[in-house]
């Protein structure tokens, strides 16, 4: 193992790195068994002796790896994986449930909510520019897998939003003097745009949203905690989804 590839492995910890290498780095024998068996293409594996077999992989000692890992206990395997491009299509959104972060900028509650998208069926989320890149190292781990089945697009969200508006798609975001959402009839597709951690959603990409949520506390004059945490509004706002559209469907 050279310095080079010491240096390339660390460089990967960076958004510019990646840019660069066309690269990014997942971690761990689990999540690399699954990398190895996706559309993705795992171009390089460090490993400790005896976790995988194959012309891409080079076995490392215990020293190595701890110079290797992004973690705090260092895991026993490193991957480089190539980042995919992918395509889409505002009319592609019509027919289905799509998450769109704005400006959500904690690496932990961008893999935790993409890791959320594929439990509840979203196959594609649209980000703004100024949110976490999913494919940072502590959000490719935070996804648990998730990053191999959900698509994530970097786009300027407010004209993708006016445009899927004004072609019928339904535009929700959460806000504070939005409607209850449990008592709101919520479309089976559509957009669901959620917001930064502090700031919530940005006044450009608010004025595209045509119906405004609220998850409202328990019971509903309760003075607590002034906000959810935005991963933590994420699910309850896809269970909602999903479960009025069971609903529809069982009658």
């Amino acid at each position: 193992m050279t310095k080079a590839d010491i240096q390339l492995v660390r460089s990967l910890a960076d958004k510019r790195g990646r840019a660069e290498h066309g690269l990014f780095l997942a971690e761990g024998e689990k999540l690399i068994g699954e990398l190895r068996a996706s559309h993705l293409r795992v171009r390089k594996i460090y490993a400790l002796e005896g976790l995988f077999t194959g012309a891409e992989v080079e076995t490392v000692t215990p020293r190595d790896m701890e110079r290797l890992s992004q973690l705090k206990t260092p895991s026993n395997s490193v991957a480089l994986v190539e980042i995919p491009h992918y395509r889409l299509k505002t009319a592609e959104l019509r027919n289905r449930l799509t998450l769109a972060l704005d400006e959500v900028q904690n690496p932990g509650n961008v893999g935790t909510i993409i890791r959320l998208a594929d439990w509840f069926g979203i196959t594609d989320i649209l980000c703004s520019e100024g949110t976490a890149d999913c494919f940072n190292p502590k959000v490719v781990q935070a996804t648990m897998g998730a990053i191999l089945r959900v698509r994530v697009h970097y786009r300027p969200l407010a004209p993708l939003l006016a445009e899927a508006a004004a072609g019928g798609i339904p535009v929700y975001g959460t806000f504070l003097e939005g409607k209850n959402i449990y008592t709101e009839a919520l479309a089976p597709t559509g957009i669901v745009v959620m917001g930064n951690e502090g700031r919530g959603v940005t006044p450009a990409v608010a004025q595209c949203i045509s119906r405004k949520l609220f998850i409202p506390p328990w019971p509903a004059d309760r003075r607590g905690s002034e906000s959810l945490n935005v991963a933590m509004a994420t699910g309850i706002v896809c269970a909602e989804f999903r479960r009025q559209t069971a609903l529809r469907s069982a009658k």
